[in-house]
């Protein structure tokens, strides 16, 4: 059942992701008012559950492979953080905001519509195809007890 477990871990990842990019599209023309601070674009940082160097301990100091990974290594993926865009606020000149400066400029948050649309598709590609894998696992799995049976 590792298979299924691995495509478990990358759906909880994925799922993860798709609610951090619809968070920054939700929050892309909030403003700072009062004590709120102005929210910043997030994105999740993710990878391997194992240390990578795991993965690397089978290969030869010239990088060839001397005997593959080891399946037992292969644990899954797992959320290491959220980490929020440094990027300076989107200024606009709204002079009939409550909200403006003096030179009658408001602060957005520096988001890229496009770029989170476009996450948002791959990340929604990636959960299918983790789903997808799931599916031919259990399959497999299914087709190995049948032929046990036998």
């Amino acid at each position: 059942m590792q298979a299924m477990e691995i495509s478990r871990t990358a759906l909880d990842v994925e799922w993860r992701r798709l609610e951090i990019t619809a968070e920054n599209l939700a929050n892309i023309n909030s403003t700072q008012s009062g004590t709120t601070p102005l929210y910043r674009q997030r994105s999740l940082v993710s990878g391997p559950r194992a240390l990578f160097n795991t993965y690397l301990a089978n290969t030869t100091s010239l990088g060839t492979a001397t005997s593959g990974i080891n399946a037992r290594e292969l644990t899954g993926v797992d959320i290491y953080g959220v980490e929020e865009s440094d990027a300076p606020p989107r200024l606009v000149h709204e002079p009939g905001n409550p909200l403006a400066d003096a030179r009658g400029m408001v602060a957005y948050p520096n988001i890229d519509h496009a770029g989170q649309m476009l996450q948002m598709v791959k990340t929604s590609r990636a959960y299918e195809a983790n789903i997808v894998a799931m599916n031919a696992a259990r399959q497999m799995y299914m087709k190995a007890l049948d032929l046990g049976r036998r």
